[in-house]
């Protein structure tokens, strides 16, 4: 693999995990050193690892002259959910969408709601296992309109995740990446070449905030979506999660709306999410619905049309509205669609300004059920 151009981000990150027997998939997007090392570049931690050592993600390690994806076709579980969960509000809604997760994960956030499954360290901790065309037949036969990549970060299992949409897009099955977008430049364009979807986690807007709570940067993130906008044809959303005293400033807001409405523009939804005490930030209140409607007035003033609050129940913040004549499009309760006004071709009905989005003629009717499934028998 060639190297990346560019000066090294990332020295001194401890990789000390050693790698344990079982499958081992040759992993992609990484290059030897002259001193012997290989550096995984598949995000921008870039691993520096010696013989039997693991990345910071804890699947992608070092065996011999090569570094291997651990986690290959093996999961934490399987769950249907409605597709708002993700959330993805203006892609296929009401839809169901079959979710799964690995292992691991390439952040350290300390606020991690999947704590249990990004933090994981125990490779028996993924109990269910499923070969790419098993996950894809079973979403037919669910029903489910498109396939998730979430609970942990996809990133750190980029050629499983791949060669899963590869099989589900051979059945017509839709892909969706829900994603720190902490990817490398080399790994993007393989990566979201075969999403059709994408919810990114925009964690804040400092970089303070995620090199001290979740121990990475955040240019690779804004990197990460200017090239969606610019690069891709993915559907994305963004969502950014506020916690209170820590990402929630009027002035944090009112910066992060401003850039996203200059440089991925007015049409690309924001979604405003409620923390809940979890992880090491246990100590922290609650985020309150007050937060969240303020932080959503502030980035419509900043002229994005599509902002969502989530996480409380928030009729309002949680509909969605056209941005010309201000009409109801698509109702929602919590998860659950309780108005549906597009016309077939995804326009309002009353003024006729399309809704941008991926829809069809007519919603789904998952509504906000949850149902655990085994792909392996």
């Amino acid at each position: 693999m060639r190297p990346l151009k560019g000066p090294d981000r990332r020295r001194n990150v401890p990789v000390m995990e050693q790698v344990v027997q079982g499958s081992h998939f040759p992993g992609r997007y990484w290059h030897r050193l002259d001193d012997g090392r290989i550096q995984c570049d598949v995000c921008p931690r870039y691993c520096k690892l010696h013989e039997g050592q693991r990345g910071l993600c804890f699947v992608r390690a070092r065996s011999g002259e090569q570094v291997v994806l651990t986690s290959y076709g093996r999961s934490s579980g399987f769950c249907v959910d409605p597709i708002e969960k993700k959330p993805l509000n203006h892609f296929l809604p009401g839809t169901p969408v079959l979710s799964f997760g690995t292992a691991g994960c390439n952040l350290t956030c300390k606020f991690c709601q999947n704590w249990d499954i990004s933090k994981a360290r125990e490779i028996d901790r993924l109990n269910d296992e499923a070969t790419p065309d098993a996950i894809a037949e079973r979403a037919v036969r669910l029903g489910c309109r498109s396939v998730a990549f979430t609970y942990n970060d996809p990133v750190i299992f980029l050629e499983y995740a791949v060669d899963v949409a590869k099989a589900c897009h051979a059945r017509g099955i839709k892909t969706v990446a829900v994603t720190a977008g902490y990817i490398g430049p080399e790994a993007r364009p393989e990566f979201f070449a075969h999403m059709d979807a994408a919810n990114v986690d925009l964690k804040a807007f400092t970089e303070d905030f995620y090199k001290n709570v979740c121990g990475g940067h955040l240019d690779p993130v804004l990197d990460t979506l200017k090239y969606l906008k610019s690069e891709t044809h993915v559907w994305f959303e963004i969502t950014t999660l506020l916690i209170p005293g820590e990402n929630d400033s009027d002035a944090e807001i009112d910066a992060l709306s401003r850039w996203v409405a200059k440089f991925i523009g007015p049409n690309v939804p924001l979604h405003f999410t409620a923390f809940h005490p979890d992880w090491k930030m246990s100590d922290l209140p609650p985020t309150g619905s007050t937060i969240l409607s303020r932080a959503r007035s502030i980035a419509r003033a900043n002229g994005l049309r599509h902002v969502y609050t989530g996480n409380v129940r928030d009729a309002n913040g949680a509909t969605t509205w056209c941005h010309a004549c201000g009409g109801l499009l698509i109702g929602r309760d919590w998860h659950e669609l309780t108005a549906w006004r597009l016309t077939p071709e995804g326009n309002c009905p009353d003024c006729g300004t399309q809704l941008p989005g991926v829809f069809e003629p007519q919603p789904g009717q998952w509504g906000r059920r949850r149902q655990a499934v085994r792909i392996s028998q």
